[in-house]
């Protein structure tokens, strides 16, 4: 029995250790929101005017109103986002993702209780979704 755990275990490490480093390094880039949405409504450009979404190897940085620093983690289309520093220091925020080329989807849940089943955000105040485009030159 702890001959089968130890391989599972082990076959679960080495799977973990490459995939995700590749959808990581995928999601490398300057990130431009172009639209958003919270609890089903959507937001007026303006109020993302000026934001952007950093992706490093693990590392994001937001600029919104502020800067917001931290760590995430990828796999099987599920983002775990982990605030370091900024509005958001101690909190963890679980999202789905998809990413298409230039274009990357996420959306989040601000609640943190669970992941997002789809891309929708309607009846659910706490969720925010937002779609970004990867800006030229950035990350490629």
């Amino acid at each position: 029995m702890r001959s089968l755990a130890a391989i599972l275990l082990l076959c679960l490490t080495a799977g973990c250790a490459i995939q995700p480093g590749e959808k990581l390094s995928a999601l490398n880039g300057i990130w431009i929101p172009a639209r958003q949405e919270l609890g089903g409504a959507t937001l007026p450009a303006a109020a993302f005017k000026n934001s952007s979404l950093t992706l490093v190897d693990g590392a994001y940085t937001t600029v919104a109103e502020s800067v917001d620093k931290g760590v995430f983690t990828v796999g099987d289309g599920k983002m775990d986002i982990y605030g370091k520093d900024g509005v958001n220091a101690g909190k963890h925020y679980m999202a789905i993702y998809q990413l298409n080329g230039d274009e990357l989807t996420i959306c989040y849940n601000l609640d943190g209780d669970g992941y997002p089943a789809a891309f929708a955000t309607k009846g659910k105040p706490k969720y925010f979704l937002s779609v970004f485009q990867k800006k030229p030159g950035a990350g490629n």
